[in-house]
């Protein structure tokens, strides 16, 4: 709780800067595009952060993202297919995808890292390869979802409301369900909680598939977002923001620590960075140097308190550093 605490004061900072530098004629329409960017953000930052839980990790939900993107897009095109019954496709391909790595870690034994790491070339190879490396034109086919999607609703974008439906779904099971538990029992002690009863191969395939599947929707809002996929740049790094978010938001990558709440949290620092690093107008490519900033502060800070080392132990070794090197 005083980790969450912590990283909720830092996020009001942030936001405390962004009003102060922003002209207060322009609040309403900042606020909606950041609300809409923590919105698509944030669903794929709780799948990867359900995963972490469980002590797994998936570098392929970027290229996850693109391949649902572009697989959507030839469904609708290509193959005519009614627009609720393509996103029921995405959403089956999604969980199948995740279902596949789930196996291949538990099963077959292999490693993660591995797996997930050959996805991110393999997926977005396939999506490059569907779409032809070319821009679908999807915009016309989805011009009354994407008007849904991107409108608002009590001045706060449609999709940060779909992501506070997810949050709840996410917490109400991460949280207050067995399973749940077993999630943390597993992040903690894979093999204690083997011993304990716990079908730990299931339970670790269905991180992955819900990882995966909250990847696919982020997809979907990809498309009704920018109305358009580009199979090259679509989800790029989005994997790096969604562990980043994760970790941010209190999840340790050794598992069994975490909560959504601070996942949601996580993923706001991040967009706030972002909106933060463009009203300073640092260059773009600096961008990933405070974002990686942030996330090494984090996770030094996560260290120290799993060490129970303090601030007072910190500054009494930095006094004693400097008092040995004054003359």
């Amino acid at each position: 709780m005083k980790k969450v605490l912590g990283i909720f004061a830092f996020l009001c900072l942030l936001y405390l800067l962004i009003l102060i530098a922003t002209d207060p004629e322009a609040w309403g329409s900042n606020n909606f595009n950041l609300s809409k960017r923590i919105g698509v953000y944030g669903i794929s930052c709780l799948g990867v952060g359900l995963l972490i839980v469980t002590g797994g990790v998936d570098l392929s939900i970027g290229s996850v993202i693109c391949f649902c993107a572009a697989t959507f897009c030839w469904l609708v095109l290509d193959c005519k297919l009614p627009i609720p019954l393509a996103i029921f496709a995405i959403l089956l391909l999604g969980a199948g995808i995740g279902a596949l790595n789930g196996v291949l870690v538990t099963y077959v034994g292999l490693q993660a890292f591995v797996v997930t790491l050959c996805g991110l070339f393999a997926y977005r190879g396939a999506a490059r390869w569907m779409t032809n490396d070319d821009i679908p034109r999807i915009a016309p086919a989805v011009a009354s979802w994407s008007a849904f999607c991107n409108d608002s609703f009590l001045g706060v974008s449609v999709f940060a409301w779909m992501l506070l439906g997810f949050f709840a779904m996410a917490t109400v099971f991460l949280h207050f369900t067995i399973h749940g538990r077993y999630f943390f029992a597993i992040g903690n002690n894979e093999r204690a909680a083997h011993y304990s009863g716990i079908n730990v191969n299931f339970y670790k395939i269905l991180a992955y598939v819900l990882c995966s599947l909250f990847a696919a929707i982020g997809a979907l809002m990809e498309v009704f977002w920018i109305s358009s996929v580009q199979a090259s740049s679509t989800g790029n790094f989005m994997e790096l923001y969604a562990i980043a978010g994760a970790v941010l938001g209190g999840c340790s990558l050794r598992g069994g620590d975490g909560t959504t709440t601070g996942m949601i949290i996580g993923t706001a620092i991040l967009c706030l960075l972002r909106n933060l690093i463009q009203m300073a107008e640092i260059k773009d490519y600096l961008e990933p140097v405070v974002i990686g900033g942030a996330l090494l502060l984090c996770a030094i800070l996560d260290e120290m308190l799993r060490r129970g080392i303090s601030w007072s132990d910190i500054s009494l070794f930095l006094r004693q550093l400097f008092r040995k090197q004054t003359p």
